[in-house]
C-alpha cells in the first residue's frame, strides 16, 4: 500500500492483521520494513501498519541526499498518522526506528497513544560505546565474530560506495545482533537480503548524526504511556540504553528479555509478543 506525502514523494507501507492500529518503523537506517516479518505475531490482536522508511522498499528516495534527519523521518510518520485519519496511535519502533519514535512523540504528545520503544537508543556516548565493545568482546571466540566484527568496523568507517556494497557489509555483521546465531538466524537473514540497505542515509547517519545526537532534553515531552524493551544480551542497544530513555520518559516501563540480542522478535518472539501486547492492550 501507498500514498503521496505533501512534498511528492511516494511512502509505501504492509499492512498485515486485525484490531487497533499498530505503526510499526523499522531501523537502519536504511531497512524497509521486510526484516519486521510478522513481527513476533502481533497481528493477531493488532493491525500493523509496518513503515517502508523513505529510500527503502518501494518508498521514494529524497530528492536530497542528505534528507534523511532524524526530523524528516519523524515528518513522514506524520504523514502517515494523517493518511491513516488516526488522531491518536499505537506506535512502535525499533533501533533506528525507535530514535524516530521517540523524536515523534516528543514533537507530538497528542498523537501518541501508547509508545513501544524495541531495542533503542536515545544517545550514543562513552557508556554505550564501552557496553558495545564488552558485547563484541563476547562473542569474540566465535568462528563468524572475526568477519563479523572487520565488517561493522568498516561499515561505520563508511567504506562502501553503493547500496550493494554496504549490504554485503551489513549482513557479515548481523551475527553480532543475535545473543546466539545458528542456522536458524542465518536461515532468517538469508530471507531478507533480496533488497539492499540505502547506503545515502546510513553512511550520513555514520558521519554525521550517531555520535552526535542526543534526544535526552526531549524526553519529558513524551506523555504517553511508554514500554522500553530491549534483549539483555543486544550489544548496541542494551539495558544501559533501556535506562537511560526510562529515566527520562516519566512513568516509563522498562522490560528485559533475557538470552535475546538486537532483534528480539526474532530471538525471543513469544516473550515479545506477550509484553508488547500486554501493554498495548492496556490502552482498550
Amino acid at each position: 500500500m501507498s500514498f503521496t506525502t505533501g512534498d511528492g514523494r511516494k511512502l509505501t507501507y504492509r499492512k498485515l492483521g486485525h484490531g487497533p492500529v499498530l505503526v510499526c518503523h523499522p531501523g537502519g537506517p536504511g531497512f524497509s520494513a521486510d526484516y519486521f516479518g510478522d513481527l513476533a505475531a502481533l497481528w493477531e490482536q493488532f493491525t500493523l501498519i509496518m513503515l517502508n522508511p523513505r529510500g527503502t522498499g518501494a518508498s521514494d528516495r529524497p530528492r536530497d541526499p542528505r534528507a534523511y534527519q532524524i526530523d524528516d523521518y519523524v515528518d513522514d510518520v506524520e504523514e502517515l498518522r494523517r493518511h491513516l485519519g488516526l488522531e491518536r496511535m499505537l506506535l512502535l519502533g525499533h533501533s533506528h526506528g525507535g530514535v524516530v519514535a521517540q523524536a515523534y512523540a516528543a514533537k507530538h504528545p497528542e498523537h501518541v497513544h501508547r509508545l513501544v520503544l524495541a531495542s533503542t537508543l536515545p544517545r550514543f556516548g562513552p557508556k554505550q560505546e564501552a557496553a558495545m565493545q564488552r558485547g563484541i568482546d563476547k562473542r569474540s571466540n566465535q568462528p563468524w565474530a572475526s568477519d563479523a566484527i572487520a565488517a561493522l568496523e568498516d561499515e561505520q568507517a563508511g567504506r562502501f560506495n553503493s547500496d550493494q556494497e554496504l549490504s554485503d557489509l551489513v549482513f557479515r555483521e548481523l551475527p553480532l545482533y543475535f545473543a546466539h546465531f545458528g542456522t536458524a538466524e542465518a536461515g532468517y537473514l538469508d530471507t531478507l537480503k533480496t533488497e539492499p540497505v540505502n547506503a545515502d542515509t546510513l553512511k550520513l547517519f555514520n558521519n554525521e548524526i550517531f555520535n552526535t545526537f542526543d534526544l535526552r532534553p526531549s524526553l519529558p515531552s513524551i506523555t504517553s504511556p511508554t514500554l522500553v524493551i530491549t534483549g539483555d544480551e543486544d550489544f548496541i542497544c542494551g539495558p544501559i540504553c533501556s535506562e537511560e530513555i526510562c529515566a527520562g520518559v516519566h512513568g516509563a516501563r522498562q522490560v528485559i528479555i533475557g538470552d535475546a540480542g538486537h532483534m528480539t522478535f526474532v530471538e525471543q518472539p513469544q516473550a515479545f509478543h506477550d509484553e508488547v501486547a500486554e501493554f498495548l492492550e492496556a490502552s482498550s
